[in-house]
């Protein structure tokens, strides 16, 4: 999203004010600012929940004593402003440019924080001299870009938004016009590939506004994303903007669980609440994050009111002085009450040696995460090299008794029931020494005692 408001902005601001209603929601494996005390700032009350809890960052501002400290203090994961953008990485076609957000990036890490990436592809705040390419020119420019960007910070970032604000505003439900789409309907998908293909450890992101309810524009991400997992496409998050103008829509949580039940983590991305219901509606966002188990963390976008693009609304939870609001009493409390760990935890395997028929062969973990239901479940797995990299990898998984699998997206698989072989697609073969990559299935059934089992070549 831009420094500024823009007019869509607006328009979100006076839609979003005249939602009404509560929420809840439940989480996923997140990461500790190692600082801090469990259950005293935002971050470490998050991760004891198993999230992490965010802010967007200015690399101007990392000067500010006040505006670092509060940063380090309250939040374990980062996402950078304006600074992974386009117009900020590649100013010149070619000529890429990482200066202000190496410089977030090396903050994040002195102080145990995560970076979230933002944005790959975008179609504001585009370079000038992209903003005048079209058809086949900017599709390879799209794809260097991603390439370069995503490659330069391989294995530094936890998620990126991949593609950002593609799906138009109204009641169609379908894509926003850009000189991006104009490439082709398939350039969402194509992002996908080449990012996952740059990083594939980093998770990857579809983020969007005005989709906090159950509507058109969410309903178009939703079939979207129902789609690309089926077919294989790398998708592993959705990101929810939540520039609110006041509580939540009644459907907030049921929104997110849907994405999350199609086997996608979720996440709250660009957090800002305005109006004089903010506290309530702070603590409604939080306890509705906590309710969906694959929703893996929240970020606020800006540190002080004083930072934030909505000039005037003091959406934030820390004043212009940088004083605790309200709101971050009612944040803190709710991130410290009733609500679910991962309902699930993940089971990993023992590394995998070099078996004596393949004595080139890589060792490899497997982790499986579940999202169960009444009838079925989704398995995300995780295959990690081992101190060496991998060329390829197989993930064998038994399946309880009556479990079938209905589709499986990011390997190919041999079998749907009983013993089940997952091998690697063209695109996630090639894991580099303690990196990761992911795919997963659905079936009916049960997922209980899954342990797969990895080998690499």
């Amino acid at each position: 999203m831009p420094h500024r408001p823009t007019p869509h902005r607006v328009r979100l601001r006076t839609v979003l004010a005249l939602a009404t209603a509560g929420v809840i929601g439940a989480g996923a494996a997140v990461f500790f600012n190692g600082s801090a005390s469990a259950g005293t700032t935002l971050g470490a009350s998050a991760a004891e929940k198993g999230r992490y809890f965010g802010a967007a960052v200015a690399a101007g501002k990392l000067s500010n004593s006040t505006y670092t400290g509060i940063l380090d203090r309250e939040f374990n994961m980062i996402t950078p402003e304006n600074e992974m953008k386009w117009d900020a990485t590649e100013p010149s076609q070619g000529q890429f440019r990482y200066t202000s957000a190496d410089q977030i990036v090396a903050h994040a890490q002195a102080h145990g924080q995560r970076m979230r990436g933002h944005a790959l592809t975008w179609h504001q705040q585009q370079p000038g001299w992209a903003q005048s390419m079209s058809g086949t020119a900017l599709r390879n420019a799209m794809i260097n870009h991603i390439t370069n960007v995503a490659g330069h910070y391989k294995g530094k970032i936890y998620a990126w938004d991949v593609v950002n604000e593609a799906f138009a505003d109204g009641g169609s439900g379908g894509r926003r016009d850009s000189n991006l789409q104009r490439t082709g309907n398939d350039w969402i998908e194509v992002a996908f590939r080449t990012a996952r293909a740059a990083d594939p450890g980093a998770k990857l992101c579809y983020n969007d506004y005005n989709t906090d309810g159950i509507n058109a524009k969410s309903t178009g991400i939703y079939n979207m994303v129902r789609d690309f997992k089926s077919r294989g496409v790398p998708i592993d998050c959705v990101g929810f903007q939540s520039h609110l103008g006041g509580l939540p829509p009644s459907d907030y949580q049921a929104n997110l669980q849907r994405f999350a039940d199609l086997g996608v983590d979720v996440q709250i991305t660009e957090l800002d609440i305005s109006g004089s219901n903010q506290a309530n509606a702070y603590a409604a966002v939080v306890k509705a994050c906590l309710a969906v188990s694959r929703c893996t963390g929240i970020t606020v976008w800006g540190i002080r009111d004083s930072d934030s693009w909505r000039t005037g609304e003091n959406p934030l939870l820390f004043d212009g002085n940088g004083n605790k609001k309200a709101a971050y009493t009612s944040t803190l409390n709710a991130l410290n009450g009733p609500g679910s760990t991962v309902s699930t935890p993940p089971v990993s395997s023992p590394p995998v040696s070099s078996s004596p028929s393949n004595p080139g062969g890589s060792g490899c973990t497997a982790v499986v995460t579940l999202n169960q239901w009444d009838g079925g479940f989704v398995a995300n797995i995780r295959v990690t090299a081992g101190s060496a990299a991998l060329n390829g990898w197989t993930v064998t998984v038994t399946l309880a008794s009556g479990a079938t699998i209905t589709n499986a997206w990011s390997a190919d698989r041999s079998g749907g029931s009983g013993t089940v072989r997952f091998t690697n697609v063209a695109y996630n073969g090639q894991v580099g020494a303690g990196q990761s990559t992911e795919f997963g299935f659905q079936a009916t059934g049960s997922g209980a005692g899954l342990s797969p089992t990895c080998a690499g070549r």
